[in-house]
């Protein structure tokens, strides 16, 4: 159902994207019609919330029933004081054993208030998913707002109001009403940086249960196509495994899981302030196979065996029972650790490489106001990373190439290029296969493109009638996934 504009883009960037939809081949395949409501869609759905929570358990310190237990015991006690609030439902998926899912409850019939407070659109996003608006994302609120006070919160969709600002007039969309819980100066007028929840939401337009120190290290908010890409990769225990952009982790702690916590995960990220993200989460999730390091993985091959920096990880025995009465015996020196990065080539027997990417199938997002320059910006540093990649990979290694935005320059492009460049690589069936296959648009065979994982949410944009589990798999955001052997 619509309840926002499209997505706000720039002219250039939108008839960039349109001409990426509209391609001789998917024109040649589907006809003009259709491709056009394809893209329209596209646009729609791209500025609303999924219709869906994502948890992923974590299945390596308890059972699935157990966690959705507990998890249903802990969301009961925060709608308690909600009067005639409902049971949340909460679904495991029928083919990914560690997800959980709950639906979400919109769009509702809120009505807005006078007052009113605006946030910027990242956190407006975050409104949309169940998140309570934290002070730092306030940009405007009513001059005399006191702590108590009820206001409805909008959100800034193209970032245009000034900071400290007590009331806005230009594009803004409704998110819901909630209640203030610091006074207008306490915001703004403070030379320390603000803190802590702004409003709670109490009336959001989309309802959906907030996760803020909800059951931390059994339940990880993670979208369904980032849980998949775990599965895809294929981790086996005692194997050394690159996630080569790593940060903030959620995907290298379930790469750790899925191969028992037995041998070495090596988590690179170029930002040295997102490593301790990185760490935090290996730590709360009590993952002790994982060794990070700040380094730019263009550079992580090594022509020299002894070059190498120092990490963080483990290197004493330790044992542990799982919840299935097995007992996990797992050291580093099984696989013989070797030295940080630069690493010499042949390294690692799979290589996860979720590429820096324009973005844009995240959702919700109303609004995005890059320039086509820097949507069309990654595609260079995509190969470098890809490069790398492929010479840190043993002989009969897995890699997997994922991206969070729907263009071909990225995707199915950077496929049909790699598979040219690199003989030594062949495509994979992907377990599971949920998404769509490929796009047409890039000169890739039909049975390549079924091998390839897309992940579009406009194909079933107008499907709400279906089953949570069946909707789950595509009202997503957008994704890609590709899974290559190296013979």
């Amino acid at each position: 159902m619509s309840t926002f504009p499209r997505i706000s883009l720039k002219p250039e960037v939108a008839d960039h994207l349109r001409s990426v939809f509209l391609n001789k081949e998917v024109l040649a395949a589907v006809g003009h019609q259709v491709a056009e409501s394809r893209f329209q869609k596209l646009l729609t759905c791209l500025s609303h919330p999924p219709s869906h929570t994502c948890i992923r358990a974590s299945t390596h310190l308890a059972p699935l029933e157990e966690i959705r237990h507990k998890l249903a015991e802990e969301l009961e006690k925060m709608c308690s004081s909600s009067a005639g609030e409902v049971a949340v439902q909460i679904v495991p998926h029928p083919r990914i054993p560690d997800v959980l899912l709950l639906p979400v409850d919109g769009p509702r019939p809120v009505k807005q208030l006078s007052s009113e407070v605006v946030v910027g659109a990242q956190c407006g996003s975050a409104v949309l998913r169940g998140a309570h608006v934290f002070a730092p994302g306030i940009v405007a609120s009513p001059k005399y707002m006191k702590a108590g006070d009820a206001v409805s919160v909008l959100s800034d969709s193209e970032g245009r109001c000034t900071r400290g600002a007590t009331s806005f007039q230009g594009n803004r969309v409704f998110v819901g009403n909630g209640v203030a819980q610091m006074d207008r100066s306490a915001i703004f007028c403070t030379e320390e940086p603000v803190k802590g929840v702004g409003v709670r939401m109490v009336e959001p337009l989309y309802q959906s249960p907030s996760f803020d120190g909800v059951l931390p290290d059994m339940a990880f908010l993670q979208n369904l196509p980032s849980v998949v890409v775990g599965h895809v990769l294929g981790p086996r225990p005692g194997e050394r495994i690159l996630d080569m952009c790593a940060a903030p982790g959620g995907k290298t702690c379930h790469i750790a899981v899925l191969m028992r916590d037995q041998g070495e995960v090596v988590a690179l990220d170029k930002i040295r302030n997102k490593i301790g993200r990185i760490r935090q989460n290996a730590q709360m999730l009590r993952l002790r196979s994982i060794k990070v390091y700040c380094f730019d993985s263009t550079r992580a091959v090594s022509s020299d065996p002894t070059a190498g920096a120092e990490g963080t990880g483990p290197h004493d025995v330790h044992r542990q029972t799982d919840n299935n009465n097995n007992t996990w015996k797992y050291y580093l020196c099984c696989v013989s650790p070797i030295p940080g990065p630069p690493f010499p080539p042949e390294s690692f027997d799979r290589v996860l490489l979720d590429a820096p990417c324009s973005g844009l199938g995240q959702r919700p997002n109303m609004s995005c106001t890059w320039s086509l320059k820097e949507i069309c910006s990654y595609q260079p540093l995509q190969r470098k990373l890809f490069q790398a990649a492929v010479r840190l990979l043993k002989k009969g290694g897995v890699l997997v190439y994922s991206t969070c935005t729907v263009t071909l320059s990225e995707n199915e492009e950077q496929i049909a290029w790699a598979l040219e460049t690199f003989p030594c690589l062949m495509l994979q069936p992907q377990e599971p296969h949920i998404g769509a296959e490929g796009m047409l648009g890039a000169g890739l065979s039909p049975e390549r493109l079924r091998l390839l994982q897309r992940f579009s949410p406009e194909l079933t944009w107008d499907q709400t009638a279906a089953p949570l589990p069946c909707r789950a798999d595509g009202d997503t955001i957008g994704f890609f996934i590709a899974k290559f052997l190296k013979n």
